[in-house]
């Protein structure tokens, strides 16, 4: 199908997950991802999930589960950390919170905040050279773009060069440390360095 995993993403996961030696075994783990990556590619509705992946409530339950125990994130550490990228790019992307999330009341550790768009949330990125994800964070919709680029470019290797627009270019720790970086800048922060 379109959207499961190779033999070779899986085998560079399947190691990484949580094992669980005692108790009832778990339901087969590549199918259960699968499912969860079919979810999130496509868009569609957990109840929505083909009979092939299972029960669409093992595939939520586990989902849930991993990401409050933090397995998403150190999934993510460890396959970007083994990857390595001559030119990484960092940006951050705004996303409009679905109506049915919006009671900020209820969610409080949701990244969540009001701008001029309404409630909204913004997603911090930093990719590699295909534009695959390096580093993600989320902060409420308010929050400038800066605000999370020391945490996203701190593993960032010496020889890397970085790809940001201007919005980067407010923090002075941000400057000091790009200073040490081959970095490539448009025009436009070129003439705006130069007027400092």
């Amino acid at each position: 199908m379109r959207y499961e995993l190779t033999d070779n993403e899986w085998s560079a996961i399947k190691p990484m997950l949580p094992n669980k030696p005692r108790g009832v075994p778990r339901v087969n783990d590549r199918r259960v991802l699968d499912g969860i990556f079919w979810v999130l590619r496509s868009g569609a509705p957990w109840r929505d999930l083909p009979d092939n992946f299972g029960p669409y409530t093992t595939c939520y339950n586990r989902f849930v589960r991993w990401r409050r125990a933090g397995v998403w994130a150190k999934l993510m550490s460890a396959l970007a950390g083994a990857h390595d990228a001559a030119v990484q790019m960092i940006d951050t992307s705004i996303v409009r919170v679905h109506q049915h999330g919006a009671c900020i009341t209820r969610n409080r550790r949701q990244s969540m905040g009001r701008s001029r768009g309404g409630l909204t949330s913004k997603i911090h990125a930093l990719v590699d050279t295909n534009g695959l994800p390096v580093r993600l964070a989320l902060t409420a919709g308010e929050a400038h773009d800066n605000r999370l680029a020391g945490r996203l470019l701190s593993r960032l290797k010496s020889k890397t060069m970085l790809l940001a627009d201007r919005g980067y270019d407010a923090d002075n720790a941000l400057r000091q440390a790009r200073r040490e970086l081959p970095c490539v800048r448009s025009t436009r922060v070129d003439q705006a360095m130069a007027a400092r």
